[in-house]
């Protein structure tokens, strides 16, 4: 046995294989359950060979896993203070986190940032974002799905003749978390601001880990108390009657702050012993001072195409008292919906992927692309960049652009290169690069990038001229991956869907052999190929 498992637990080691006849490649979702193991699970053989972890169970089944994946930091799902930056209002002195509405929709960092402002300070502002109706839907779709309560769709936040909620008065709202009484709770909530003319009803937000923590370095029997009794919230009215009982301040296993709700307003009757009650309403009254104290509080005031985006089990929301319309006031109108922080996170998480998946690329293309292109009088990066940039020209469809800009990504990545190909074996690389690529783009993309080989042996087939403008080295290349097709497989080529595209990607791998030609860098590209990752 090796000595990197003869540590390791080997039903551990096994329900993390990774190969395709254990997990689908796809989603990474198990094929088998657990009770499929052999009872008597054993490591038969292990070895280590080009930075890769070969093991052999007593079952048969062999597994390989990369050595720096037994190193790699493991997160967690960034719910817990452990995966936050708790914070103070002075912390924040330099300037909120918020972006331009028009910055977040194009540019894929720019909303990368917004998104992890939200998972790590708990908010995030938007500016200029369009005052107009249902608009905060939109900002919500950027990123997850609406999650829709009693309150609707989404609610407006006004002074209303009848309300059924402190939050629809112009009353001042000491810093609470909004639907304790639900479970689960809505884990994000967003407020756009359409009017904001009032005198007063400015915005404050306390950061109620950090609160929480502080009760717990300054009382740490009130700080445990408050995570162990279960409190009843409760709202009702006409149509509506909802409860949740749940602890004020929520730790995960470890102890690590996970939750808090805080809204006095929907407490409701606790049904404790006396000394139980006595001691909750002591380390009750002692956090909620906390969260008043003014170093804590950040204030702020929405303006007409604000956006606030805000962590609901974590931030506490407050409001100042405004003055009415028509008595020395003007009109305030702020419309919210809530959402979840799984989607968001998991928006985040894709982001995050698609711009390693862009870095790998420009890695490529930036140090295996230096390298020499079949003989040719261009580099490898050079020929590509080429093609993409006579795609754009020719005002071709994102799609196309991409698939001329990616055509030869499966000379790269050291599984087949060009020298293959010139020393007279079929690399394939239509096919790898195709495959390969496919983890990010639709067949639009991969598809023209799969044919484009067979696109050369169709027009050599089917336009006698074509084949003599072919380069030396590209002649050579055609007799390697199989000539001119025949009739029939010219035929068969013509009604393939992406033929067509894959035609038009050839004719610019074509002419994208140009010495010292003006050439683009990868970086061009980068927003493109973001955005076909997106869809």
């Amino acid at each position: 046995m090796s000595d990197a498992t003869a540590s390791l637990s080997p039903y551990w080691l096994r329900d993390n294989c990774g190969c395709p006849e254990c997990r689908d490649p796809r989603n990474g979702q198990k094929y088998f359950q657990i009770t499929d193991l052999p009872e008597e699970l054993s490591i038969s053989a292990a070895t280590e060979l080009n930075g890769r972890l070969e093991v052999l169970w007593n079952d048969g089944h062999r597994s390989r896993y990369p050595l720096d994946w037994f190193t790699a930091e493991v997160e967690d799902d960034r719910r817990t203070e452990a995966g936050k930056r708790l914070w103070q209002a002075a912390d924040l002195a330099a300037g909120i986190p918020e972006a331009p509405w028009a910055d977040y929709l194009a540019d894929c960092a720019e909303r990368a940032a917004v998104l992890r402002a939200v998972q790590r300070l708990g908010f995030a502002v938007l500016r200029e974002v369009p005052t107009v109706d249902r608009q905060v839907l939109a900002v919500a779709g950027t990123f997850g799905y609406v999650r829709t309560t009693n309150y609707g769709e989404l609610f407006d936040v006004r002074v209303e003749p009848d309300p059924n909620n402190l939050a629809f008065t112009n009353a001042e709202i000491a810093p609470h978390t909004d639907n304790p009484y639900r479970d689960p709770v809505p884990t994000l909530q967003l407020l756009h601001c359409l009017e904001n003319a009032a005198v007063g009803g400015d915005s404050g937000l306390v950061d109620g880990f950090a609160a929480a923590a502080l009760l717990r370095a300054e009382a740490p029997g009130d700080f445990a108390v408050l995570t162990r009794t279960l409190v009843p919230f409760t709202f009702r009215d006409r149509h509506t009657e909802l409860r949740a009982d749940r602890p004020l301040i929520d730790v995960d296993p470890l102890g690590r702050i996970r939750e808090v709700r805080l809204n006095n307003r929907s407490i409701g009757r606790l049904q404790l012993p006396t000394e139980e009650l006595t001691a909750f309403y002591t380390a009750y009254r002692k956090f909620a001072e906390i969260t008043l104290r003014p170093a804590l509080r950040l204030d702020f005031r929405l303006g007409p195409g604000d956006c606030l985006i805000f962590d609901n089990t974590r931030l506490l929301h407050a409001r100042t008292a405004f003055e009415p319309e028509g008595a020395g006031g003007g009109r305030r109108h702020l419309q919210g919906c809530y959402a979840d922080l799984d989607s968001l996170s998991a928006t985040l998480a894709v982001l995050d992927r698609r711009t390693a998946a862009l870095d790998e690329l420009q890695s490529l293309f930036e140090v295996e692309g230096a390298g020499e292109y079949l003989g040719e009088a261009v580099t490898q990066a050079e020929h590509m960049l080429q093609a993409a940039a006579l795609a754009q020209r020719a005002g071709a469809a994102d799609h196309l652009v991409a698939a001329a800009l990616l055509h030869d990504v499966g000379h790269f990545k050291g599984v087949v290169t060009g020298r293959q190909l010139m020393l007279g074996q079929d690399n394939r690389h239509s096919d790898t690069g195709a495959d390969w690529l496919a983890q990010w783009f639709g067949p639009e993309v991969t598809e023209p990038i799969r044919l484009h080989v067979a696109a050369k042996r169709y027009l050599c087939a089917v336009e006698p001229a074509y084949r003599a403008q072919l380069s030396e080295a590209s002649e050579y290349t055609l007799r390697v991956q199989g000539g001119p097709m025949s009739a029939e497989q010219a035929a068969a080529f013509a009604e393939l869907p992406g033929a067509a595209d894959a035609v038009a990607v050839r004719r610019w791998d074509d002419q994208a052999k140009v010495a010292d030609a003006s050439t683009p860098g990868f970086t061009r590209f980068r927003e493109l190929l973001a955005g076909l990752m997106a869809r």
